[in-house]
């Protein structure tokens, strides 16, 4: 049959037995079931005919995501049918988005595993399904209040490795105000919106949260309950990338917070702490001065919340969208799927509230 005369099936075929030997050299060992290692070249999931995903990375960035990630542009599109196709068979009445680029961003965020991809998928809707406090009519306008307060911005500029700057100021928050909940609204918004950027899901995000003027009352507000919900989301049900937390201006009281939220952190978080006190010189090792605005020793002008509210206020459609449609009851979705742990809907007792109040004063 001449070339001119292949169907689409069989030009698929032919591609993927002229492939199978470099893709065995390159050894797709991250990648389980269904994989390429494992699956017989008539088995592989052949990629859509028709795609709308344009990837937006630069040469640069996908030999790092090649490198980091085990991502093959070769086998994107593959990799993402098998995940769509995972999605169908083992969670058909899952209410989520199948498209190329949705996909994409779970399969970074786990190395293109396809098992640790769904799971994070599937913890994903669960998160948002398991408190609704946090994520019913989470849009921008809701939360207008706290983005004036300047509780968190993104900084205009990237670190040397291209990662966003997530700056969260605590003492900007006034408890009789709001709870704490419409803060980690804010933070859950500002991390979907960050994560829509294809930069993003290769580089991560570093996180520099200021603890200056936080009083033992306000500390109190973020129990262990709270914090096993929070860190159950960032480490276990959002396809995001936290590669450093550095914390500034931590007083006394930070020992107890830090106390409450180390036993849910895993070992590699844990260990992308870095506590700097009110040493700028060492956040500048980490962090340069000409991309840090002056209120933390940086050259880069004062620190301007307007234009990342401005960005999110201006998504107010896409969260709406996303967000704020009536959908299905939540046991029709996920059926046995569990939330990740420190998300299930308990209620905080108060011998919680008693035992965080212990931890912090045993600081002072």
């Amino acid at each position: 049959m001449s070339g001119a005369g292949l169907s689409p099936h069989h030009a698929g075929l032919l591609f993927l037995q002229g492939s199978w030997e470099l893709m065995s050299e390159e050894s797709d060992s991250l990648r389980t079931s269904p994989s390429a290692a494992s699956l017989s070249e008539s088995e592989l999931p052949l990629p859509p005919a028709h795609t709308g995903y344009v990837c937006s990375l630069t040469e640069d960035l996908v030999a790092k995501a090649r490198e980091e990630l085990q991502e093959k542009p070769e086998w994107r599109l593959r990799d993402v049918q098998a995940l769509r196709d995972m999605v169908r068979k083992e969670c058909p009445n899952l209410s989520t988005s199948l498209e190329d680029a949705f996909l994409l961003r779970f399969l970074r965020a786990r190395k293109f595993d396809y098992d640790r991809a769904l799971q994070l998928l599937i913890n994903y809707h669960s998160c948002r399904r398991s408190w609704p406090e946090v994520f019913n009519n989470l849009r921008p306008s809701a939360l207008k209040e706290v983005l004036a307060s300047g509780f968190l911005t993104v900084l205009p500029h990237t670190d040397p490795s291209g990662r966003h700057i997530l700056c969260l100021r605590p003492d900007r928050w006034i408890p009789s105000n709001y709870p704490i909940t419409e803060n980690i609204r804010a933070i859950y918004l500002t991390l979907e919106k960050l994560i829509q950027s294809e930069e993003t899901q290769v580089n991560g995000i570093v996180i520099l949260a200021d603890y200056k003027g936080v009083s033992l009352s306000k500390a109190s507000h973020f129990g262990p309950f709270i914090a096993k919900k929070v860190i159950g989301i960032l480490q276990d049900g959002f396809p995001i990338r936290i590669k450093a937390v550095h914390v500034v201006n931590e007083p006394r009281i930070f020992k107890g917070i830090f106390a409450i939220i180390k036993p849910f952190l895993k070992e590699k978080i844990a260990n992308r702490f870095f506590l700097h006190g009110s040493d700028l010189n060492s956040l500048h090792s980490n962090l340069p001065r000409n991309i840090l605005p002056k209120e933390y020793g940086g050259t880069a002008g004062e620190l301007d919340i307007t234009a990342w509210n401005a960005a999110l206020l201006a998504s107010e459609e896409d969260f709406v969208r996303e967000f704020c449609q009536p959908g299905p009851p939540c046991d029709s979705i996920l059926g046995q799927a569990l939330p990740p742990e420190g998300l299930s809907p308990e209620v905080p007792c108060d011998d919680s509230m008693r035992a965080v109040k212990s931890q912090l004063y045993s600081c002072y």
